[in-house]
């Protein structure tokens, strides 16, 4: 049942779940109208350039959730273990175990990339530098932590396809459990022979 719609940004929920379910190209005004329960006028009132402008508000309101909920707690939080325990639990209920897809990432691959490559990169780029910061934090190497935090983004972005691809949430939650433990650090840990940590 669509959501009564008074303002623009009481549509950004509805919008967003059928550019996921349907891609940019797949989403018609029709498809959009039925679940917005807006007419084609009212649409334009709200969103003057179409759906490319739809996409950016969605794309606009998923940074700033983003921002709220995982990025400023991994960069400011003192407890960085406790930061990053966050990103895991809110990333997880975000995208409800694997079972939602990630509208970004859904973006970045598809032909209309180009026309939101601003804010597909300030996304990931976002998310990395935060995580980053946290594993820095935690007393890592800064070129250790930029990669262990690449390799932690693409590790839940890849849990998100491939357990929708199986139809499967245990698969994102095993991709969480894992990173749960490679994101924590013994700062006790070192490479006897360098005198530097080892990850």
């Amino acid at each position: 049942m669509a959501r009564m719609v008074a303002e623009r940004s009481d549509a950004i929920a509805s919008l967003a779940e059928v550019f996921r379910e349907h891609g940019y190209e797949g989403a018609s005004l029709a498809l959009i109208g039925k679940a917005t329960g807006l007419g084609k006028g009212s649409l334009y009132h709200f969103f003057p350039n179409g759906k490319e402008e739809m996409v950016r508000a969605v794309l606009a309101d998923i940074g700033q959730w983003f921002e709220d909920s995982v990025y400023s707690p991994l960069r400011d939080e003192e407890d960085a273990d406790a930061a990053i325990a966050t990103m895991l639990k809110e990333t997880t209920k975000y995208f409800r175990s694997g079972g939602r897809v990630c509208l970004v990432g859904a973006l970045a691959v598809a032909n209309t990339r180009d026309l939101f490559a601003q804010a597909i990169r300030g996304y990931f780029v976002g998310w990395v530098d935060a995580l980053q910061a946290a594993l820095v934090r935690q007393g890592r190497d800064v070129e250790q932590a930029r990669i262990l935090a690449e390799d932690a983004v693409l590790a839940i972005q890849g849990a998100i396809v491939l357990s929708r691809a199986l139809d499967d949430p245990a698969v994102f939650q095993r991709a969480i459990d894992q990173l749960h433990g490679r994101l924590a650090f013994d700062g006790t840990a070192l490479d006897n022979s360098s005198g530097k940590r080892s990850f």
